[in-house]
């Protein structure tokens, strides 16, 4: 007996057999949904020695130069085109002329290629537009979303017949055909294994003809575009009770497409999403009959719909909601930086108080690492990576940092951005924070079973492969295989544990950092926490087995550490990709103290928990040996930070690119905030001259010789510019309600005025 024969009978084969009993098998679905998609640098964040030379040299997401032009031109008009007041409140839809202008100049048709008729463009382009029209409207960012995400456009590219493919993708393209997609059931929510919808394989009439196909029976809820759309990609569970198909009952959960013009389909009534018109209603089916050729894909893709659906969700989580949540954080730091500059209290502007200057720093951090994580993920996508853990990361994160953004500048406007009208610019994004949080994945499933439970076991260099040695139904085969998986692993975890040990002893000194970075100590330090997160990773594993899937609030936290490597690691990008700006250095080093002191928070968090407390002790031991740090930034930095956003200048412009501030022709609440900031900025050197001499009064500064005439003008265009921003909207009562007249006789309406908070 050779020392692999004795290593493998003696210790890997009663090892296996435990860990059978220990590790429960991986259904169909988790498979499907494992294998959806690919690794990309979450697989080198659980080795715990990433090399981020390899990460500063992916190409930055950057736009063609047709893009480029598509941004400057069209989606420019677009926006200039969408008043979202009149747009939620009056019309409750987008008007025709918008509607029109979006199917002419193809927004339904980004992802689609050239030859079908589309734009062809890249995920870059494709999450810049999205990013761009939301920040002028939700209603209008939705409407463009999603037809270029999780829809048949998508699905029929990746899995499409030749037939499909033809017919199907000029007619999205042009927007002759709006689609949708039905997935998510009342009983089930959006869990395709639980949904109650149904195909049963029979034989039916269709144009005459006595053919083999599927009979339909469905109900489908909270559908974008539903009320609207032509076709409808539709999953249901598919069975054949008469074996028309030779391969038994149960088929599995299978997409179709179907015109909503079928008989037997109903549409058209609309549900009101937190009072966001974009479109959205249920769908219904009652034995709708199509032939089998309506599958998406045809017969052959009979039983892959959770696969289908996971694959698409694997690229399109990371594009659609982080663009929109980006949009949302920028206009949040750039208006509230504005806004508290022209709003003043006691003589000084509101961002003065450090009060406000803490969420202030807040929103500009969450505008630069949204942002960063948003191109970084999208540059992935357009190098051919589908990375379905990073896009669970993409959607939890931006869309709840993108509601602290809101939420905070929410309580710095105070009553400007309560009261609703027209020159509210955050009522839009505040009210559809929770569709951002629930829609694609809800936020609380995402952070506590996805980011951690699928990478744990899609990313780990080693898990996947041990997981399908112990599901083999071979065996011998099985423990071989796993036999040789285990001691790699083995030789792995001490590998690991060394790392941790030199990192976590030398307080991350000895970590190691990109080739000529800027800011080494913020990348060691990152490389000390990768180790430490594989370490904690491996030893969870060990200790809990199967049982980490229902320890939620453990997977929860180690889903938190991978999530602030990878988007730590995009600001650090970011940072370099832009050239090293050194006035960014300090929302660098801002973002980077909030990062470590959430990593740390989290780890606290596990080690405290974990049953297994020699595994605690021992992670404590070799990564943190004087502690977990806590360090947070400094009240200074925190006020260097918030300066950025209160000053005007090209760092606020490029922490907040492209995004819409009503230039054009109309009135636009954001573009008379714009101009009273530049006002407001302009008269500072005046203002000091008559704070030195102790008066407030412009007038009389005037008749005192303090200002001249020219600058008394300026101030007082400035002044009004300031009013005109902090005016809030009031409305005839008989405009807001149709029973007004109870409260008083009758009077003819009069017209509608603002008035200041």
């Amino acid at each position: 007996m050779n020392l692999r024969t004795f290593r493998r009978d003696i210790i890997t084969r009663p090892l296996f057999k435990q860990a059978s009993r220990v590790m429960p098998p991986i259904s169909e679905t988790e498979r499907e949904a494992i294998d959806a998609g690919t690794v990309w640098w979450d697989g080198a964040l659980f080795t715990g020695n990433p090399d981020w030379n390899k990460l500063l040299a992916m190409p930055p997401a950057k736009l063609t130069t047709e893009e480029q032009a598509f941004m400057d031109g069209p989606v420019r008009e677009l926006c200039a085109m969408v008043d979202d007041w009149k747009i939620v409140w009056q019309d409750h839809d987008l008007p025709a002329k918008v509607w029109n202008f979006m199917r002419e100049k193809k927004f339904f048709g980004m992802i689609i290629p050239k030859n079908y008729g589309g734009l062809g463009f890249s995920n870059t382009a494709h999450s810049e537009v999205v990013r761009t029209v939301s920040s002028c409207s939700v209603v209008a960012g939705v409407t463009v979303m999603v037809p270029n995400s999780l829809g048949p456009g998508e699905l029929l590219m990746h899995f499409g017949t030749d037939e499909q493919r033809d017919y199907w993708l000029p007619r999205l393209a042009d927007g002759r055909e709006i689609p949708c997609f039905g997935l998510t059931s009342p009983d089930a929510g959006s869990d395709a294994a639980a949904m109650t919808d149904t195909g049963i394989v029979e034989y039916g009439k269709w144009k005459g003809r006595k053919v083999l196909g599927i009979r339909l029976n469905f109900h489908k809820r909270y559908i974008t575009l539903g009320p609207v759309a032509t076709v409808m990609g539709l999953a249901f569970k598919m069975h054949d009770p008469e074996n028309h198909l030779g391969r038994g009952e149960d088929l599995g959960i299978t997409v179709a497409l179907l015109p909503t013009s079928t008989p037997g389909v109903s549409h058209g009534e609309r549900h009101i999403p937190q009072f966001t018109y974009f479109q959205n209603g249920p769908l219904y089916g009652e034995d709708v009959f199509v032939p089998l050729d309506h599958i998406l894909g045809g017969e052959e893709r009979i039983g892959h719909g959770w696969k289908m659906l996971m694959t698409a969700l694997a690229a399109g989580r990371g594009i659609s909601l982080p663009s929109q949540s980006a949009a949302s954080a920028a206009i949040c730091a750039r208006a509230t930086g504005a806004y508290s500059r022209v709003r003043t209290q006691f003589n000084v502007p509101i961002g003065m108080f450090e009060g406000i200057r803490k969420p202030l720093a807040d929103l500009a951090a969450n505008a630069y690492l949204i942002d960063a994580a948003r191109r970084l993920t999208v540059a992935a996508l357009d190098e051919g990576h589908r990375p379905s853990v990073i896009s669970a990361i993409m959607k939890f994160h931006a869309t709840d940092r993108m509601r602290e953004s809101i939420e905070k500048s929410m309580d710095i406007h105070g009553g400007k951005t309560i009261i609703d009208g027209p020159k509210n610019y955050l009522g839009g994004q505040y009210r559809s924070v929770p569709i951002g949080i629930t829609v694609e994945g809800a936020n609380i499933l995402t952070r506590n079973l996805m980011i951690f439970g699928q990478g744990a076991i899609r990313s780990h260099p080693y898990m996947l492969e041990e997981l399908l040695a112990l599901s083999d139904e071979d065996k011998a085969r099985g423990i071989e295989h796993f036999d040789k998986l285990l001691w790699k692993h083995v030789g792995h975890a001490f590998a690991t544990a060394g790392r941790s040990f030199l990192r976590g002893w030398s307080g991350g000194r000895l970590g190691p950092a990109p080739d000529g970075a800027a800011m080494p100590h913020h990348w060691k330090q990152l490389s000390r926490y990768a180790a430490a997160f594989a370490l904690l990773t491996d030893l969870s594993l060990l200790t809990l087995g199967g049982a980490l899937k229902r320890k939620e609030m453990i997977s929860a936290r180690l889903g938190d550490i991978l999530s602030e490597l990878y988007l730590l690691g995009a600001v650090l990008k970011r940072f370099e990709t832009e050239g090293r700006q050194e006035e960014d250095k300090p929302i660098v080093d801002y973002i980077m103290g909030q990062g470590r002191n959430r990593i740390a928070t989290a780890f606290a968090g596990v080690l405290d928990n974990l049953p297994a407390r020699w595994a605690a002790i021992l992670v404590r031991f070799l990564a943190f040996p004087v502690g977990l740090p806590d360090t947070v930034p400094s009240d200074r930095l925190t006020n260097e930070v918030a300066e950025t956003l209160m000053r005007n200048s090209p760092q606020r412009d490029r922490l907040t690119p492209d995004i819409y501030l009503g230039e054009g022709p109309r009135d636009h609440p954001l573009k008379d905030l714009e101009q009273a900031f530049a006002l407001v900025h302009a008269v500072e050197p005046i203002e000091k001259k008559m704070r030195e001499k102790h008066v407030r009064d412009a007038e009389e500064a005037r008749d005192k010789g303090i200002v001249s005439e020219a600058e008394f003008t300026q101030l007082a265009e400035a002044r009004a510019a300031a009013a005109r921003v902090i005016a809030v909207d009031a409305f005839p009562m008989e405009e807001i309600s149709p029973i007004a007249a109870q409260h008083h006789e009758k009077k003819p309406p009069r017209a509608r005025r603002a008035v200041q908070r």
